[in-house]
């Protein structure tokens, strides 16, 4: 059999010694769904050849800027940009953020290409502020390019790709940040055990998760980062929040319960990711990362779109020096007859990344408002999220996160009725922490997404409200139960309100139930959150706080 035929770019024996070439194979083209499950099984992986065919075919059919610089651009700008500097002395652009250039078994040459090319990237896109994972994509372009201005046209295809539905690089901080928080919330959702390790060893669990893209672009090993790049040229970005989860629970089952290697955790992660063949194979990483069910790839953007406009809200659009969100409860100015401060550090490590820079602020107090429903609802009205934290006079403490303003109760003209959406959480703290969420995200076979984009939509933006007075509001809710093919209205019964009682989930039963004196409260399994009781079945109550989420800059 021929041994594979590289470019002028590669080190052959590193390329050798890192994918073995098992000879070209022939792929005849085939529908999406068919090449989906090529891609997963890596049917070209151990082809050089066929892999750089492959790439030219589905790069060249991603829909572009009807303006999008290709090969003889490159050729005309490269001497003017590059001048008389040494290639491998070149500057790199600042939109990578001090990023190296991976090495991916290139030769110097081909370290020296990178950077030319992402010179000339920059100089053909002025509108790229910030791309930390740009240098690792050219990097393994490069291999599969006849030269560097077919590299280039092939980079450049990828960024300029203007199909709304399908996101394939961050190129802006704002969408980098978001998409960190959106890893984040993903996280909380789907590695609660890792997730429950980051809060434990890290001062600021969102400066981990900031680093989810390094892990993929950059510190995987060659091998590992083709497959996962063959599979996302084929299905887009989902595949990296997929692979990166992946990760984040091999490292939580091979470090769980050792000490970790330094006093930083991101440290130990990325060593543990460049390492990552001692511990599971490319094809186990990826059999993982595709045993996650994982929220629709439309559901995943409203998450997104949300954190971008709470990003927007704080003015936070460049990258700048990030208060710790483990800081977001101050020790020195937080005051709960129910809850200490590590346990509402606790509660604040749950909640959904856009509201974790926020600080609490204490809405109402059975204490100091006195046992009212009525004067609950008035505290909490205008607020949106707030926290329900229950004591009972045997010291059980439970509550309930929940994303919807009470007010919203009063739109179904007296009766009692639920609202909210799968955001909402329900937990215990005492006698023992435990979390329940909507059931879907655990038991996502009980539903099937609808077609978000209805008649009242394009298909070039989310779900509409009737009356939207600005773009970023016309967002639906993330998580918003219409989206949900759902079995029953069990599932959907996340808070409701009247003036004789306060309800949070149902169906079979109610995980909470406050009467109106906020005396007396029953919990028991229901529906909406498959969750066991959160207390005593039936108890009698010490002490409730309703908490709302205050944005730093505002005191």
């Amino acid at each position: 059999m021929d041994s594979p035929v590289y470019n002028c770019f590669v080190d052959k024996d590193k390329m050798d010694a890192a994918i073995q070439d098992l000879g070209p194979k022939e792929l005849s083209w085939t529908e999406l769904q068919e090449l989906k499950q090529l891609a997963r099984e890596g049917f070209w992986a151990q082809s050089h050849t066929l892999r750089g065919k492959v790439y030219q075919r589905l790069i060249r059919d991603i829909p572009c800027r009807t303006v999008t610089p290709d090969a003889s651009v490159y050729s005309d700008i490269v001497g003017k940009i590059v001048g008389k500097h040494s290639s491998s002395s070149l500057p790199l652009p600042e939109f990578v953020d001090n990023t190296q250039v991976p090495s991916y078994c290139l030769n110097a040459r081909g370290e020296g290409a990178v950077r030319k090319i992402l010179l000339c990237i920059a100089n053909q896109f002025p509108d790229i502020s910030f791309c930390p994972a740009l240098p690792a994509v050219v990097a393994l372009l490069l291999h599969y390019s006849i030269d560097e201005a077919e590299c280039f046209e092939k980079a450049c295809r990828i960024l300029a790709c203007n199909d709304p539905s399908r996101k394939l690089i961050d190129q802006s901080f704002l969408a980098f940040e978001s998409s960190c928080m959106t890893f984040g919330d993903l996280v909380n959702k789907y590695c609660q055990a890792a997730h429950k390790l980051m809060v434990a060893v890290s001062e600021d669990v969102l400066q981990v998760y900031s680093d989810w893209q390094r892990w993929l672009f950059g510190e995987l090993p060659l091998n590992y980062f083709a497959r996962v790049f063959d599979v996302f040229l084929v299905e887009g970005y989902k595949v990296l929040y997929r692979v990166a989860l992946a990760i984040l629970k091999f490292f939580h089952k091979v470090r769980a319960g050792q000490p970790l290697e330094s006093d930083n955790v991101k440290q130990d992660i990325r060593m543990f990711v460049k390492d990552i063949a001692k511990t599971v194979s490319p094809e186990k990483l990826l059999e993982k990362a595709f045993a996650i069910r994982l929220f629709s790839r439309k559901e995943i953007h409203l998450l997104q779109m949300a954190n971008e406009k709470a990003l927007k809200q704080k003015g936070i659009t460049v990258k700048q020096k990030r208060q710790f969100v483990h800081l977001a409860v101050h020790a020195e100015n937080f005051r709960s007859e129910i809850v200490s401060v590590k346990e509402m550090r606790d509660i604040w490590s749950w909640v959904p990344e856009r509201f974790a820079l926020c600080q609490p602020l204490l809405l109402f107090s059975s204490l100091q408002h006195g046992y009212s429903l009525t004067r609950f609802f008035f505290q909490c009205e205008g607020h949106e999220p707030t926290l329900l934290l229950i004591k009972t006079t045997q010291k059980e403490v439970c509550g309930a996160y929940l994303s919807t303003d009470w007010s919203e109760r009063n739109k179904f003209g007296g009766k009692l009725s639920f609202f909210g959406t799968g955001e909402c959480f329900v937990f215990r703290l005492q006698p023992e922490v435990q979390r329940y969420e909507w059931v879907v995200i655990k038991h996502p076979e009980l539903t099937k997404p609808t077609s978000f984009l209805s008649s009242e939509t394009s298909t070039h933006s989310p779900l509409s409200h009737s009356v939207p007075s600005d773009p970023a509001d016309r967002l639906s809710p993330f998580l918003a139960a219409r989206h949900f093919n759902l079995p029953s209205k069990a599932e959907s019964m996340f808070m409701a309100g009247g003036n004789d009682c306060l309800i949070i989930g149902g169906g079979g039963g109610q995980a909470l139930y406050i009467d109106g004196d906020l005396n007396r409260g029953r919990t028991g399994h229901c529906d909406t959150f498959n969750n066991q009781p959160l207390c005593s079945e039936n108890f009698l109550i010490a002490a409730v706080e309703a908490w709302g989420f205050q944005d730093p800059d505002i005191q």
